[in-house]
């Protein structure tokens, strides 16, 4: 049988704590981008930026979804309001409303 966990607020808190996670989300709050994407605008590697949004992605914060060789990332609004709603709405002021669209530069 396969458990499921449910990341928690503190799970959620703690990947927000990291400086380059936080960017990521500033990035995601704009709209969807792929990993190139996020790789130019933190000047990271791949290796970096994959890994952070892994953290992020675990922790319910982001999704993910393949297409074609390239993986796109967007948040998951529902946690943010859930988490403190006023508080991060302060902290991101981009998130709101969530619905402009970045376009790929891959």
């Amino acid at each position: 049988m396969i458990t499921l966990t449910v990341p928690s607020v503190l799970d959620q808190l703690k990947a927000l704590a990291q400086d380059t996670r936080y960017d990521l989300v500033r990035h995601l709050a704009q709209g969807e981008h792929c990993v190139c994407d996020l790789e130019a605008l933190l000047n990271l590697p791949q290796s970096k930026v994959s890994y952070h949004l892994n953290i992020l992605k675990e922790a319910g914060l982001v999704t993910s979804e393949q297409r074609g060789k390239n993986m796109y990332y967007a948040l998951s609004r529902e946690p943010f309001f859930r988490l403190g709603g006023q508080l991060l709405l302060d902290l991101f002021p981009e998130l709101p409303p969530l619905t402009h669209q970045s376009k790929s530069v891959c």
